[in-house]
């Protein structure tokens, strides 16, 4: 894959309480990542953004929540996460990037 392509597969982090304690105590970063990609994608493309080196990689598919709008049933988009684990030595500081 080319640089561009890894650069799309992160779509961002997931900020909150959980991802947060995680991050702190067993060095595993939450991330929003695409629906098609692979967890050897994503292992490359956090490699590449944040110059880590990751030790494993856990998907998650979320489906979205059903929802009123009006008088209308409607549907959240369903998503994938990735929890990243790093090898020791190694941090990414999501306040920065």
């Amino acid at each position: 894959m080319s640089q561009l392509d890894l650069m799309n597969i992160v779509l961002a982090p997931v900020i909150s309480e959980k991802s947060t304690r995680l991050a702190d105590s067993e060095r595993r970063f939450v991330f929003r990542v695409r629906k098609n990609a692979t967890k050897s994608q994503i292992k490359k493309a956090v490699e590449a953004l944040f110059e880590v080196e990751v030790a494993t990689v856990q998907v998650l598919n979320v489906h979205g929540k059903k929802k009123r709008f009006g008088r209308h049933m409607g549907k959240r988009p369903d998503w994938k996460k990735a929890y990243i684990r790093l090898k020791p030595g190694h941090d990414i500081d999501l306040s920065v990037a």
